[in-house]
């Protein structure tokens, strides 16, 4: 069987449309007469992205927003979803979260599809939006002098996500009910050189945007911001799940938004990606990546 990586690989010479950008980026970009819309979809796991009997109010939460972070990357005005539900206990509270979430975002719900299984539940969301500028931000572009930005701090969904686990009264809104920066991308799109979301740990995919657009990135690991005690730098900077804005600029820009300088783009050698000067170890875990059961 093969892993993430190497399914998208061989999916890419079927996704030759330009849309597409060559399955390299967070969404689709789609030229219809004077409009570019904006397309993304993600799929929640029961027991791999939430937990089992998590509030399925903060399921469906969870499900809108990080799709609505791929759009925020791309700097999108949400149009509308389409969502793919499976049908189980809870439902109504499903529906409470969902209604409360796109009420909070002004999103429609524009249909989808139900269905009904036995084993873990899977719940899948297209998110359509609307460009507010070209061209539309992308993994790619990063230029060698560019420094490299995260939004805010990294590591609350892992004290949220504990914190859900042990049923402990720590903060938990940031795993439960991530905060897709919707504005914050819409005012960064004008200014960025590349731009995506933090989903899967700020080193995977500060390796994936550095592949993306050919460069090497020279993180400062000391200088990133985070919401977890010190001793555990590491893991704030690999879990994932925050939904902070990663994205590069010009030294000279003026950011619009409050934003952390975390490294230097260089002109790309050896690694795509140094942390504080050197490459990752060998079979180092970045951030997480799934990989099909043998």
């Amino acid at each position: 069987m093969v892993d993430e990586a190497d399914f998208i690989a061989r999916l890419r010479a079927i996704a030759t449309h330009p849309a597409a950008r060559g399955l390299d980026d967070d969404a689709a970009v789609l030229t219809v007469g004077s409009e570019t819309l904006v397309m993304t979809h993600d799929t929640l796991v029961e027991g791999v992205h939430v937990l089992p009997e998590q509030d399925p109010a903060d399921i469906a939460w969870k499900l809108v927003a990080v799709n609505l972070s791929d759009l925020a990357a791309k700097g999108a005005e949400p149009l509308g979803i389409l969502l793919s539900h499976m049908l189980g206990a809870g439902d109504d509270r499903f529906v409470e979260g969902l209604h409360e979430v796109l009420d909070r975002y002004d999103v429609p719900l524009l249909g989808g599809d139900t269905v009904a299984s036995p084993g873990p539940r899977v719940w899948g969301l297209t998110a359509i939006g609307r460009a507010t500028h070209a061209p539309v931000p992308s993994r790619a572009g990063a230029r060698v002098g560019d420094a490299i930005f995260v939004s805010g701090t990294l590591g609350a969904a892992l004290a949220g996500f504990e914190a859900v686990r042990d049923g402990s009264d720590g903060d938990s809104a940031a795993y439960r009910r991530p905060v897709p920066l919707l504005a914050d991308g819409q005012a960064l799109a004008p200014l960025v050189t590349a731009m995506m979301d933090i989903s899967d740990g700020l080193l995977l995919d500060a390796r994936r945007m550095a592949e993306a657009s050919g460069r090497t990135f020279a993180i400062d690991t000391r200088s990133v911001p985070i919401a977890l005690p010190e001793d555990r730098r590491e893991e704030a900077l690999r879990w994932g799940d925050d939904y902070q804005l990663l994205f590069t600029a010009p030294e000279s820009a003026e950011l619009p938004v409050p934003a952390h300088r975390i490294g230097t783009v260089r002109s790309a050698g050896g690694h795509p990606l140094l942390l504080d000067g050197e490459p990752p170890e060998p079979g180092d875990t970045l951030g997480y990546e799934h990989r099909a059961p043998r």
